[in-house]
């Protein structure tokens, strides 16, 4: 069974005031995680998280883990108004992008944001559309594949993003003619793993390039960006990462190569999933009962509330408010009213008997749950709320309405 923030009392309340389906999130947990997280690394005296803006865009959870200290990472140029409207520029922002437009790199110029280059290519373009700070990051992709031990994590070498080590190398050769005085180096090698060796792992492998290409450019590396990829335990038996033994570990990686490098490298994360994940939930209600080759519950919402079971088969657990010490004796499919035969929550799930009209909660949807929303069948996306550490629930983004839907056909002038 999985612990909830809220008992089936107070979201009968709660969804008295607000309709179902909305994210509702815990302040208080996201406060203790962050702290968690900043003690894991308290011994590096530079550390920084720049959250993943793109996992939960919402500008009330930014100020919260502004407030904790946390910067943001931006990747678009909403995504940077988004940081400057919670009070974030310069160093507080860190814009990790790809592909990226020169109105997104003017704008975070603008506001003095660490700029991350994933490409060599992209050095005169920035250069056109900005110009080129003093300190600047470049983003590296080692090639083949990321294993810890004899797991295969990743395989960089089928990813996008970043440049090879001579095309790093000389990146930095041409920042430094260009005057750039401090440099970083990012990477991000395996995705929402809790395997506490793959911080520790990915940090011994910067750390070395970080002494390699000081020793053969003399540029001054100031700074490492483990990104993000520590993921969260969605399933009921899995572990949890542990971040103060993965903070020990890439410790213990920095004292044996950094510092006989004689180089002073400030850390950062740029983590996403791991900070918001698990404290965001998505409170629907059963709505339609159907039997026929299998049982079927229908709820009102669907994979436009919560794309990530439809796209990639995720596991979300499931909680019946005010089942949850009731058998869990039956079989259901929980699924939305979408055209889509994926739009399915839970296929074969084993649940307590539901009743329509119960309220169901689907966890785990603080992070890519809202913010991979999309209107398809003309669905309109649901509000957010925040569950404050007094125990009240506050709107912080309103449910769309059809005037929302239409509001880009306004040039037709037909509705």
């Amino acid at each position: 069974m999985r612990k909830l923030p809220f008992t089936k009392e107070q979201m009968e309340r709660i969804a008295g005031e607000y309709p179902t389906p909305f994210h509702i999130y815990d302040e208080q947990a996201i406060r203790e995680n962050a702290r968690g997280l900043y003690k894991a690394f308290s011994w590096n005296k530079g550390f920084k998280e720049y959250f993943a803006v793109k996992a939960l865009p919402n500008p009330a959870i930014m100020k919260i883990l502004h407030e904790e200290g946390c910067g943001m990472d931006c990747s678009a140029l909403t995504e940077l108004m988004l940081a400057k409207a919670v009070g974030c520029v310069g160093d507080d922002i860190m814009f990790s992008s790809n592909d990226t437009p020169g109105e997104d790199f003017e704008y975070a110029r603008g506001l003095d944001a660490i700029i991350n280059l994933d490409d060599i290519t992209h050095i005169d373009f920035l250069e056109a559309h900005g110009g080129i700070p003093e300190r600047i990051c470049c983003r590296y992709n080692p090639g083949g594949d990321f294993r810890l031990g004899n797991e295969i994590m990743g395989n960089p070498a089928d990813a996008k993003y970043g440049m090879t080590y001579a095309q790093l190398e000389e990146s930095f050769r041409i920042l430094l003619s260009k005057g750039v005085k401090e440099f970083g180096i990012h990477a991000f090698l395996a995705s929402s793993t809790t395997d506490d060796a793959y911080f520790p792992t990915l940090a011994r492998k910067l750390f070395k390039v970080a002494a390699e290409l000081n020793r053969s450019t003399g540029a001054n590396v100031t700074l490492i960006n483990l990104s993000g990829g520590i993921g969260i335990p969605y399933m009921p038996d899995e572990r949890k990462a542990d971040i103060a033994r993965i903070g020990d570990e890439v410790r213990k990686a920095y004292e044996e190569i950094v510092t006989p490098s004689g180089l002073n490298i400030s850390l950062c994360a740029e983590l996403g999933r791991y900070m918001t994940g698990p404290y965001g939930y998505l409170v629907t209600r059963a709505i339609h009962k159907k039997e026929i080759y299998k049982d079927y519950i229908g709820v009102d919402a669907c994979a436009c509330n919560l794309m990530r079971p439809a796209m990639y088969g995720s596991y979300h657990h499931i909680t019946v408010l005010g089942k949850e010490n009731a058998p869990a004796d039956k079989v259901y499919d929980v699924v939305g009213s979408l055209c889509e035969n994926n739009d399915k929550f839970a296929i074969d799930r084993s649940l307590p008997e539901i009743d329509m009209g119960d309220l169901i909660v689907i966890h785990d949807t603080g992070a890519h749950g809202f913010s991979m929303g999309y209107n398809y069948n003309g669905k309109l996306r649901s509000a957010e709320l925040l569950l404050e550490q007094d125990g009240r629930a506050r709107l912080i983004r309103r449910a769309e309405t059809p005037a929302d839907y239409f509001a880009t056909l306004d040039c037709l002038h037909i509705i």
